[in-house]
């Protein structure tokens, strides 16, 4: 046993196959919803930096999205906000331009299961 203070664990322990899993669960869930294709810097502190900023601005964008009451998903919002970057419109009408024009970014070539 660890002597670890990391989330599910009781009395400040936990099994090193938890936090593993944990960890693993948790770098799935980065490379699933944070858009980080290369790293910029070789050093930790670079890596970390990257990793950061990564997350701040996931989390900035649900804020968004939940203030706004948007109905795009996230990915959608973060595929509009990449292309209108330097916009100087306030980000209410430039999402909802989007969501009456039409022209919504098209998703990454997956094929839907379901349709």
């Amino acid at each position: 046993m660890l002597p670890v203070n990391f989330p599910g664990s009781k009395f400040g322990y936990v099994c090193p196959k938890a936090a593993l899993a944990w960890w693993n669960r948790f770098f799935r869930w980065i490379k699933q919803h944070l858009r980080i294709k290369a790293f910029f810097g070789t050093s930790e502190n670079a890596v970390k930096t990257q990793v950061w900023i990564a997350i701040s601005v996931y989390v900035l964008v649900a804020i968004i999205k939940k203030r706004l009451h948007l109905n795009q998903s996230l990915y959608t919002i973060l595929q509009i906000l990449s292309i209108s970057v330097f916009e100087k419109e306030p980000l209410i009408q430039i999402l909802t331009n989007y969501e009456r024009s039409g022209l919504l970014p098209e998703p990454d070539n997956q094929l839907n299961l379901f349709n």
